[in-house]
């Protein structure tokens, strides 16, 4: 079989994803709303071939162990079984992130997987059809599928939950985003771990689903109408009701470090002195600043005063996956 390739860039979610209503099938609690950048991105092959026994996976030039390399192929599996593969497959992964940036890649990485795999099998997916697929690596990479703004739809089966594009005539062109990369430490409480603990016993786990859908609409006006302070408001209360949550639960924890509460605070000081900009924070302790173009640089000044300059990155729109033609392929001898 020829083999398959794929580049995708990872999204931020504006309006959060946090909780699963099917721990297997990856189907959320509550839809999301994100934005996908050009700044971090994966790079991906597939080749399958009888050849091999088993799987076996490269990332950035190292051959993983099984262990490393299991997730990799519980996701495999689902195509093989899906699609009457019986072959494994060389995997072949590269991430483009700042070094020691921790950032999680399982958004860019597994929507570029999915997309590499359907490329070496030659399955011809619709957009719809690959963002359900990159669904069941890792959630939030059915919404990298595409570019821009994109809203991963909960559905409550297999085929209906997935990520559409949003129309925005382009607005996000004029934004950008500025990562505040505070610490790159594992954290004490994974994503999925802190997800599931929030669903299971957080208190405040309810309010959360009732003000988030309201968030999402809230967004989804501001995109439609071009107010950036309106969906700068929306994106920051949502992510703050997000880690709320999380302090409700039993027992009780939180992602945020001092570091994280500096920026947080940097964030609100430049907004009175006449930078709109506001925060937005995932399951980790660095901050994502959104900022309109215009005054991004003064922003990224205003940050490098109280934070080191390898601290920062300054993101754009990015485009949605590109599957890259066999020149482009990455392969280790």
């Amino acid at each position: 079989m020829s083999i398959g390739a794929a580049r995708a860039y990872t999204n931020i979610a504006l309006i959060k994803y946090w909780g699963k209503q099917d721990e297997q099938l990856i189907l959320p609690m509550n839809s999301s709303l994100s934005l996908t950048l050009d700044a971090f991105y994966t790079e991906t092959s597939v080749r399958f071939t009888s050849e091999l026994t088993a799987d076996r996976f490269y990332l950035d030039g190292q051959l993983q162990n099984e262990k490393q390399t299991k997730k990799v192929s519980s996701f495999l599996d689902l195509i093989r079984h899906k699609y009457d593969v019986p072959q494994f497959a060389e995997i072949t992964s590269n991430n483009f992130v700042p070094t020691a940036a921790g950032l999680a890649s399982s958004a860019s990485g597994l929507a570029a997987l999915a997309g590499a795999c359907s490329a070496a099998l030659d399955l011809s997916l619709s957009p719809t059809e690959l963002s359900m697929l990159a669904r069941r690596g890792s959630g939030s990479a059915c919404r990298s599928i595409f570019g821009g703004f994109s809203e991963w739809q909960k559905g409550d089966s297999d085929t209906t939950s997935y990520a559409v594009q949003i129309p925005s005539d382009s607005w996000e062109q004029e934004l950008a985003m500025l990562f505040i990369l505070v610490d790159d430490a594992q954290k004490d409480v994974s994503s999925r771990d802190g997800m599931k603990r929030t669903v299971e016993t957080s208190v405040f786990y309810e309010g959360w689903l009732t003000a988030v859908a309201d968030d999402l609409v809230s967004a989804k006006q501001a995109i439609a109408t071009k107010d950036f302070t309106l969906l700068g408001e929306t994106a920051e209360s949502n992510a703050l009701r997000m880690h709320a949550t999380t302090l409700g639960a039993t027992p009780p924890f939180t992602y945020w470090s001092p570091d994280s509460l500096k920026a947080m605070n940097l964030v609100r000081a430049c907004r009175l002195e006449g930078i709109p900009c506001y925060f937005t924070m995932d399951a980790g302790p660095n901050v994502k600043v959104l900022v309109q173009k215009k005054d991004a640089d003064r922003l990224t000044a205003r940050f490098a005063e109280e934070f080191n300059e390898n601290q920062l990155v300054l993101a754009h729109a990015g485009p949605g996956i590109e599957i890259l033609d066999s020149e482009r392929s990455l392969t280790y001898d």
